[in-house]
């Protein structure tokens, strides 16, 4: 069993003590096995030494790409106990993609999912620091088995880096946003703080998958409380079955992003289930319709529905908007989280009035250290001492927040973030593209999808949509992918010749 270290606190020091204090008691879930804290802490004790055994020292990055489960949460939890940097990678990525992110934070090691064992042998060839390839499907139980669990006394900081979790800029190219122990757990006390705990049974379920950091710090304050996490499976979202879920297992606390509530509020008979267990329901990482808010509280009205936002560099969530305030304030994303610091100000870090219309900037414990490997985009992060997160709001005279635009032109689709950049450098290189900008678009499932107005190159013969969209498959994951096409003769510019994004989505948004 792990040794409870005094030097600071980490995800794995939680497990350890729950081992100590409730063996028998549930921590884990998902729809093919479970895990007690005893059993959890003796295989991520296990999973550790293995680490060690093949090379993975302290200070080591380990990537980590699987779909959602329970050894892939022992998989983080291992790295961390270890004292290495886990790098969760998002499984919809090409072999391409995963080669860019294992080759900018060179791990030692990466862990994966039998299914993913082939597009990492692609992507290993581009990495050489990559030493070990575990996968964790057949055999993975026998390698745990028969390796002693070791002890594991040696204290973690907690200001030593726990995870570099991949998102982009404004340049398109992933930047790894380096998250300490610290600013994780400490986003996790503060959300009980400020959100309280959801249920005398504490059992969440997120929505998100585990690699993303909606998923991953979510399940940290259920962690925390000695609570139950239910793994859902990846893959296409089922609303029957997830009903099913939170009914069965009497979930208290449940995240999704809105195309996911919107199909689980259609559910047929869901007013006759019984959700009476369920505490609080929690959407964000995509826009939200007034009409689908009204009714997520028609549909569940024993809960209390909160509003998240905030960003991967965040921890995430910086504010919120929590329970009778999610119909006063409709359309607000709340007010700041507990121990989160924020400023409105303009493009010369002066605050603005109230009611105008600024650039949200943070500071505080849950912002992340910095960007992997990149001074100068953390310094450009960070300048003025604060946090630009990129998001213009503003502030009405009660303190609550509004979104008005996302300054770097991000399109969320489906609760994934899509940098137009990227997508128009891969469109860009078509020969049968000219000139090319992304936009997002509203799309009635997916909140927002991306629209690629094109210029080609030979007016007489554009390319369609079919071949963009094939020319993409294997550059681009599916959900980056245009599935919009707008053909125009020329781009609208300004005079220093940025693409007017603002007039394409107003031309083109009903494409």
């Amino acid at each position: 069993m792990g040794t409870i270290t005094g030097h600071g606190m980490t995800a794995a020091d939680i497990v350890a003590r729950h081992a100590r204090t409730t063996p028998d008691g549930p921590a884990l879930a998902d729809p093919r096995t479970s895990r007690t804290w005893a059993q959890l802490d003796d295989r991520v004790s296990r999973l550790a030494t293995v680490l060690a055994d093949r090379g993975v020292d302290r200070g080591d990055r380990v990537a980590v790409l699987g779909l959602n489960s329970v050894e892939l949460v022992e998989s983080y939890l291992a790295v961390l106990r270890r004292g290495a940097i886990c790098v969760p990678l998002n499984f919809r990525l090409t072999a391409g993609e995963v080669a860019f992110q294992l080759t900018d934070c060179t791990p030692t090691a990466v862990l994966c999912d039998d299914g993913f064992a082939a597009t990492v042998g692609t992507a290993r060839e581009q990495a050489p620091s990559v030493r070990t390839v575990l996968t964790l499907g057949e055999g993975f139980g026998a390698l745990l088995a028969g390796t002693d669990p070791g002890d594991w006394g040696d204290d973690v900081a907690d200001d030593e880096p726990a995870y570099i979790m991949y998102t982009s800029g404004t340049t398109g190219r992933p930047k790894g946003a380096v998250l300490t122990h610290r600013n994780l757990m400490l986003h996790a006390f503060l959300s009980i703080t400020h959100l309280g705990t959801a249920g005398d049974d504490r059992v969440s379920l997120s929505g998100a998958p585990l690699f993303h950091i909606a998923g991953l710090s979510g399940m940290l304050p259920t962690l925390i409380a000695g609570g139950r996490v239910i793994i859902p499976p990846s893959g296409g979202f089922d609303p029957v079955a997830t009903v099913d879920t939170l009914e069965r297992e009497r979930v208290s606390s449940c995240f999704f992003v809105p195309a996911q509530w919107q199909a689980i509020c259609a559910v047929p008979g869901i007013a006759q289930r019984d959700l009476s267990a369920l505490r609080r329901i929690t959407w964000g990482a995509a826009p939200a319709s007034t009409t689908l808010i009204r009714t997520m509280i028609d549909t569940f009205p024993q809960a209390m529905v909160v509003t998240a936002f905030g960003q991967t560099e965040c921890s995430p969530v910086t504010c919120a908007l929590r329970g009778e305030d999610s119909v006063r304030k409709i359309g607000s994303v709340g007010t700041p989280m507990v121990g989160v610091e924020v400023r409105v100000v303009d493009a010369d870090m002066n605050d603005v009035p109230r009611g105008e219309v600024g650039e949200i900037v943070y500071r505080g414990p849950t912002v992340m250290r910095e960007y992997w490997g990149r001074p100068e985009a953390t310094a450009e992060a960070f300048r003025g001492g604060w946090f630009h997160s990129g998001d213009l709001v503003r502030e009405d005279p009660d303190g609550f927040y509004y979104v008005v635009d996302r300054a770097k032109d991000m399109i969320i689709s489906g609760g994934e973030n899509v940098y137009s950049a990227e997508v128009e450098e891969v469109l860009a290189a078509h020969p049968g593209v000219a000139d090319v900008a992304v936009v997002g678009v509203p799309d009635p499932h997916w909140g927002e999808t991306p629209l690629a107005v094109v210029v080609p190159a030979d007016p007489a013969a554009p390319p369609d949509l079919d071949t963009l969209t094939a020319w993409c498959a294997d550059r681009l994951a599916r959900y980056k992918q245009p599935s919009r096409l707008a053909l125009v003769e020329a781009l609208p510019r300004n005079p220093s010749g940025k693409v007017l994004k603002t007039e394409l989505r107003r031309l083109h948004g009903s494409v």
